[in-house]
């Protein structure tokens, strides 16, 4: 059971909520689920008749290819799996001399070295240092002699990033870096942007817990839920958001259970191993790339570190689940 304070009251779920509308209406809007990043990703969007950019059922399908298209292209540039990927490039040589990248994933390293700096490196991609060698499908965890050994090289600042050239170079070549934790964000924000572009003033697009909403729901806000972090057919609350974004990480989304410890995707770059202050975090904010980092940020600093960073950024907002299952929310959740 949920602690909730009573002005949560009139929150409403977080998984997207189709609503009921008149079915003239129900014809005009769009979608499609499939999976992309290794997750789930969603795509919803209303085009009305007489649009005079974007008229007829095709011109939807066309949309729907495009965020596919888009996401998928995005993943074989960002993804540590794909060994022809930028990222993977990065990973294999810039430890050995600089490596020049695209200026999309450049600019997405500058972002993920600027949210690092201001989360006091909570926030830091070169957790994958130690994070590849986790194996949360087969149950295996790093030695301690290894977590140990790889903390020298878990350090943002060890990340050289050269804008005359667009280049990335590691200070040693222990040193490895993963986007997970924005990367997802970062393709939400692009979709968005690919509907918008098109005319679309109603949207929804989702990649996992990252969720990014263009406008609302056509008079009515979009219903996005938090999920139950013990419960997988539950939900913990449910929000009524309209042209925001929100992000949430949690400790049940890729883990093992090992002597009675839960070990999860979500690491700790101080000490090499999962995150344990809390169970669900869940950010709100309009940059869709942002709110994915600081939610990664907020669950590894804890409730008290977390929550007063969130009340010290006016445009970005909290939900924090902790271990005892209690809910806890920002400043301005409170007032509203």
């Amino acid at each position: 059971m949920f602690n909730f304070k009573p002005k949560l009251c009139s929150l409403v779920s977080l998984c997207f909520i189709s609503l009921l509308l008149p079915s003239q209406a129900l014809a005009q809007w769009h979608q499609k689920s499939f999976k992309v990043m290794g997750t789930q990703a969603h795509v919803e969007f209303w085009l009305a008749d007489k649009d005079s950019t974007i008229e007829s059922t095709s011109s939807a399908s066309e949309l729907i290819n495009a965020v596919e298209q888009e996401m998928n292209r995005i993943d074989r540039l960002m993804s540590p799996y794909k060994a022809d990927s930028q990222l993977s490039l990065v990973n294999q040589q810039a430890g050995i001399a600089p490596v020049n990248v695209n200026q999309e994933l450049f600019d997405l390293l500058i972002d993920s070295h600027n949210i690092a700096e201001l989360t006091q490196g909570t926030f830091d991609i070169t957790y994958a240092s130690i994070g590849y060698q986790y194996d949360y499908r087969q149950g295996q965890k790093p030695a301690d002699n290894d977590i140990h050994q790889a903390l020298d090289a878990i350090d943002y600042r060890a990340v050289i990033l050269n804008k005359q050239q667009s280049s990335v170079k590691f200070k040693n070549q222990d040193v490895r870096i993963d986007l997970g934790g924005i990367a997802k964000g970062h393709a939400v924000k692009q979709c968005l942007a690919i509907l918008k572009a098109a005319g679309v003033e109603h949207a929804l697009v989702s990649a996992g817990g990252d969720t990014g909403l263009l406008g609302d729901r056509r008079g009515r806000p979009w219903f996005v839920g938090i999920k139950h972090p013990r419960a997988a057919d539950k939900t913990a609350v449910q929000l009524p958001l309209s042209d925001e974004s929100i992000s949430t990480s949690g400790d049940y989304e890729r883990y093992f259970i090992e002597d009675g410890v839960r070990y999860h995707h979500i690491i700790n770059p101080k000490t090499g191993d999962s995150a344990r202050k809390v169970v669900s975090v869940s950010i709100i904010g309009k940059d869709s790339t942002y709110v994915d980092a600081l939610s990664t940020a907020v669950f590894v600093k804890g409730l008290q570190e977390g929550m007063a960073l969130i009340n010290q950024l006016p445009e970005y907002e909290a939900i924090i689940i902790d271990n005892q299952q209690t809910l806890h929310v920002s400043k301005g959740l409170q007032e509203n």
